[in-house]
């Protein structure tokens, strides 16, 4: 076998992720630019719909193996999950969630039986959400489940929020708590472990119900968009938080052009997860920056706004923007700073 390393070839882990998608489309431009706002970079792509509303296009992939086990990840979870992050990306962008598209591709070790179960979550899914199923595929797999979602939404001209509009000295916020989803996966995996060694002894998550519940059913915040709405308000800068709060203000930062501040005693944690965090004992604040998959929202709003953002129960302001050369910092709990590195999920560490 001729490695990478023989042809002075570079290897898919070391760009991760967003390196990855930088390398593959730097060459590619828009070439109808009236039409396409936005291309690749953002939760979403932005297309102009008419005068006054843009069209919001996202597409996510699911692998078995590395976004979900099913071991332990019940089919009408998986699917209801696999609506449920791509939602997320038409919220990130401040809009409203309308259509998705789903394709499949399945070995023959699934039952008919099996996708219809898949397809029941995500029909519950689109019911919650007020989305409409409107096509997809089906292909065979050699092994395993791969799942391809894309999400169609829209959004007035004047109220689409991207990554790059935050500027110095606007707040930081984020929804709900953080570091949840990822307490959830410790607890799963170390029951499938215990499972492994002895299938007599059945997965105990009392106590840790809601973690438990993040990972596999994720929290969406439409009510906190819809609250945007009403209010007539528009953060400067959204992202969700699917790969961790630290890698998402890196991306908010490096879009807008910006540094940032937070304050660990600032952070959402929610009991559980410090639970969680003690029994594993690993400090409760690397779940809430390094985790991922909460599915929170993370924001930036202009000081002026600040009072009126806070009207809403579940927005916590964690920090502030800064200029770019005073870079990304972590203010601790004993007053000291230090840089807050972006260590979140990385897609192909498991190549």
């Amino acid at each position: 076998m001729i490695e990478p390393s023989d042809l002075n070839l570079t290897p898919i882990q070391q760009l991760g992720e967003f390196g990855l998608i930088h390398r593959l489309t730097q060459d590619f431009t828009i070439r109808h630019p009236k039409r396409v706002l936005c291309g690749v970079g953002d939760d979403c792509a932005v297309l102009d719909f008419n005068a006054t509303q843009a069209q919001l296009v996202s597409t996510d992939l699911l692998m078995e193996g590395i976004h979900f086990d099913l071991s332990y990840v019940p089919l009408k979870h998986l699917g209801y999950k696999a609506i449920a992050v791509n939602i997320s990306d038409i919220l990130a962008m401040n809009g409203t969630p309308t259509a998705v598209t789903v394709g499949i591709a399945v070995s023959n070790r699934f039952s008919v039986e099996a996708l219809e179960e898949l397809y029941r979550g995500i029909h519950i899914a689109c019911e919650e959400f007020n989305i409409d199923l409107i096509g997809g595929d089906t292909a065979s797999s050699r092994s395993g489940l791969g799942i391809s979602v894309t999400v169609m939404g829209f959004a007035d001209h004047n109220q689409v929020v991207y990554r790059s509009g935050a500027k110095e000295m606007d707040i930081l916020c984020v929804t709900g708590d953080v570091g949840a989803a990822y307490a959830g996966l410790q607890l799963l995996e170390r029951e499938k472990q215990i499972f492994n060694e002895n299938p007599n002894i059945q997965p105990d998550f009392s106590s840790f119900e809601y973690v438990v519940e993040r990972q596999l059913r994720p929290h969406l915040r439409q009510d906190v968009i819809q609250f945007f709405h009403r209010a007539g308000l528009v953060p400067t800068a959204m992202i969700d938080v699917s790969d961790g709060v630290a890698s998402e203000i890196h991306h908010l930062c490096r879009q807008s052009g910006t540094g940032a501040t937070i304050y660990q005693d600032k952070l959402p944690i929610d009991y559980q997860t410090q639970k969680t965090a003690e029994l594993f004992d690993i400090p409760a604040i690397n779940f809430a920056l390094f985790g991922g998959e909460d599915y929170e929202l993370l924001f930036t709003i202009r000081q002026s706004d600040y009072n009126r953002v806070l009207e809403h129960p579940i927005i916590r302001p964690i920090g502030h923007m800064t200029t770019a050369d005073q870079g990304v910092n972590l203010v601790l709990s004993n007053g000291s700073v230090t840089e807050l590195r972006a260590l979140g999920f990385n897609h192909f560490n498991k190549l």
